[in-house]
């Protein structure tokens, strides 16, 4: 079989996923599922978040919302290369909408898509050179144990999973939400050391 063939095959399985449906860790999912992911047989680059919200879920289109807009920004690239699968792979932690909380924010990535689906996912996808890491929950399980005490601290020590000889480096970045502008007001090193690295790596890589 081909990448691109074991490519194409992976995703329409996650497609027809319904695991957090039929075989829930807790609650099953509150709606029906939709997963949202993009593979790539050729992408070096892949674009790792939390979960859709639910603008994302009624589109199906990854990042289809302000927060994408201000990703996109920050990789200095538009929707045409953003959404070009040959160069972009985009893959968060859960492949549904998980829901609202009490108060209304989106409830963490559903963790049956993790232990299903990621490393399956990740081993199908070799030419990946960077991943791009976008809150806790990715930088988790691309991290592990190498993954600093806050985000913060994480996103700050990004020279230290910036192996030059590494087969796949990891940039990890907070999440572009417009819950986060207090914070990239209060850490301005963000768009002063980080996005410049970003930005030459997402020219360099598509």
């Amino acid at each position: 079989m081909t990448a691109r063939a074991e490519i194409d095959a992976l995703s329409a399985e996650i497609a027809d996923c319904c695991i957090c449906v039929e075989a829930p860790i807790g609650d099953p999912l509150p709606h029906a599922p939709r997963p949202v992911a993009y593979l790539s047989a050729t992408a070096r680059l892949a674009v790792c978040g939390q979960a859709p919200g639910t603008r994302v879920h009624a589109s199906g289109i990854p990042f289809d919302d302000p927060s994408g807009d201000r990703l996109r920004d920050w990789m200095g690239i538009g929707r045409d290369v953003f959404y070009d699968r040959d160069r972009i792979s985009i893959v968060p932690m859960g492949f549904c909408f998980p829901g609202l909380d009490a108060k209304g924010g989106d409830l963490p990535p559903r963790r049956e898509c993790r232990l299903a689906w990621h490393d399956r996912v990740f081993a199908a996808m070799p030419q990946l050179e960077l991943v791009l890491t976008i809150g806790q929950y990715a930088q988790a399980y691309h991290l592990g144990s190498r993954r600093k005490k806050s985000l913060t601290e994480t996103v700050r020590s990004w020279r230290d999973y910036w192996d030059p000889n590494g087969d796949r480096r990891v940039l990890p970045l907070p999440h572009p939400s417009w819950r986060n502008t207090a914070w990239l007001k209060r850490n301005p090193w963000f768009a002063e050391e980080v996005l410049p690295v970003l930005r030459a790596e997402v020219a360099r890589l598509i």
